[in-house]
């Protein structure tokens, strides 16, 4: 089957030997009535089964025209269900390709549009090939397809929702794409996940503000400052989508975002710019009244970023006030009121933080990092048949798996089923391959485990293990010197 090519416009940027293909994102409705017909034919292919035909035709429309993100649609949904009935594909790595964030704004030295064939015939083989995806990305973002880039960074989300470095790349190429409530969502799941994370507040801050200019309906005809009311609009806007960090600026941005919140008391977007604003002024109490204030409204309440910024303030606050009385401890020592300060604010960190954490848990209980952290406070606690049972949960994370496996080895020896140990820290070593510090930890504990079994060989064996990458880990060289003294 052949299908008739259009031509593809070259616009020449920078140097005169560099030429950067420029191309719109299209519609189905806008090709050729023949290609139109194609697609049609491909999604009843697709409905019946015929999957192949469906491939076939997906790759010659897109081959003429790279721009229809309904076409590229279609082929993933055929190439995955190819997947599926044949049992996988072969999984391949793409040698030597880089897994740094890809650059959007033009492909950088790389001709996209040869870069775009490669991604396309890698994907081909296996759809679910994240460096594919990411090279489709990249590809993209040098033709000028900025739901292109999209769709393949949400590829890759789908496949790696862990992934911050993409989640971010995805919520920017969704801006770039003119979609800043997508944006808003991925911001969204990242501080789920991170509520601190200072650069997905940033997007949501950036994607809050592109959502009101497209609901103020501000990118019509005109300039964009003539959509504004007046030129001192325009400079606020334009120095809160720059971050300016300066004093004046922040007490300004927060002057205005606090007459927001006054003129639409229910809008969350307010809330979070004044709980920022006091948050750059170094004013932490103040930060967590504002975010306890959007917790309050109704479409606060079950906001999870918010929940986790205000449960993370709150321990902060606390923090910064047993830092206080520590300093005052250290300053009269044998100030008995300056003690009794010290060690109530201490309690109550450690009930504040136990309680959150309990809370948390129970409103979110497939959140497996959330039981990672209540299981090792539980054991800081001394509550270690708690700890083992949030450990066990906590383990079907892949992110904190390891980590609970150590927390269950830490947990048993604890109560000195070492065998127990043995077994979890065993598990936790084999499934760490690169001898970092997390990797000498778990390797120490489990040295110490066969050290208190009895089994002096053996925990030679582990502590000789990092003894060789590290000799100034702990106190390896120690022991290593105390048993050759012996031999």
């Amino acid at each position: 089957m052949t299908v008739s090519g259009s031509s593809l416009a070259l616009t020449a940027e920078g140097p005169a030997t560099s030429l950067t293909f420029r191309m719109p994102e299209v519609p189905v409705t806008s090709l050729d009535p023949r290609h139109q017909k194609l697609i049609e034919n491909a999604r009843v292919a697709l409905d019946r089964g015929n999957l192949d035909y469906t491939i076939e035709v997906t790759a010659q429309v897109l081959k003429m025209v790279p721009g229809c993100l309904p076409v590229r649609k279609l082929q993933r949904v055929a190439q995955l269900k190819g997947v599926k009935s044949k049992g996988g594909f072969m999984a391949k790595a793409i040698g030597g390709l880089s897994t740094a964030p890809f650059m959007f704004a033009g492909g950088g030295k790389k001709d996209p549009a040869k870069l775009l064939e490669s991604a396309e015939s890698l994907l081909a083989k296996d759809p679910n090939n994240v460096g594919a995806l990411k090279m489709l990305a990249e590809a993209a973002g040098g033709l000028g397809l900025p739901e292109t880039v999209a769709f393949a960074l949400d590829a890759v989300r789908e496949l790696e929702p862990g992934n911050r470095a993409n989640l971010l790349a995805l919520g920017e190429a969704w801006l770039t794409a003119g979609k800043p409530t997508d944006a808003l969502r991925i911001a969204d799941e990242i501080l789920k996940l991170k509520p601190m994370d200072a650069e997905a507040q940033n997007l949501m801050r950036k994607a809050s503000i592109a959502q009101t200019v497209t609901k103020g309906n501000w990118e019509g005809q005109g300039s964009f400052r003539d959509k504004l009311k007046d030129e001192a609009q325009a400079i606020s806007l334009e120095q809160a989508a720059k971050v300016m960090a300066s004093g004046d600026m922040t007490q300004r941005l927060l002057d205005e975002a606090l007459a927001l919140v006054a003129k639409e008391p229910t809008n969350l977007n307010h809330y979070r710019s004044v709980a920022q604003a006091y948050r750059k002024l170094g004013n932490l109490e103040e930060t967590l009244v504002w975010v306890r204030k959007a917790r309050a409204q109704p479409a606060g309440g079950a906001d999870a970023s918010l929940e986790k910024e205000e449960t993370e303030l709150a321990t902060t606050v606390i923090e910064k006030h047993l830092k206080a009385a520590e300093a005052a401890v250290a300053v009269a020592p044998n100030d008995p009121a300056a003690k009794a300060k010290m060690d109530a604010a201490r309690k109550e960190l450690a009930e504040f933080k136990l309680s959150e954490a309990k809370r948390f848990v129970e409103r979110y209980p497939n959140d497996y990092a959330a039981r990672y952290t209540l299981g090792g406070l539980y054991l800081e606690n001394g509550q270690t048949d708690l700890a083992i049972g949030q450990f066990q949960q906590a383990q079907k994370g892949p992110q904190v798996r390891v980590a609970s496996l150590v927390g269950l080895g830490r947990c048993f020896k604890a109560k000195s089923l070492y065998d127990l140990a043995v077994a979890q820290l065993s598990t936790a070593k084999a499934e760490l391959t690169q001898m970092d510090d997390t990797k000498k930890d778990v390797i120490y504990e489990l040295g110490t485990c066969f050290e208190l079994m009895g089994k002096a060989d053996a925990a030679i064996a582990e502590f000789k293990a990092i003894y060789s990458e590290d000799i100034g880990f702990r106190d390896v060289a120690d022991k290593i010197n105390a048993f050759y003294s012996k031999a």
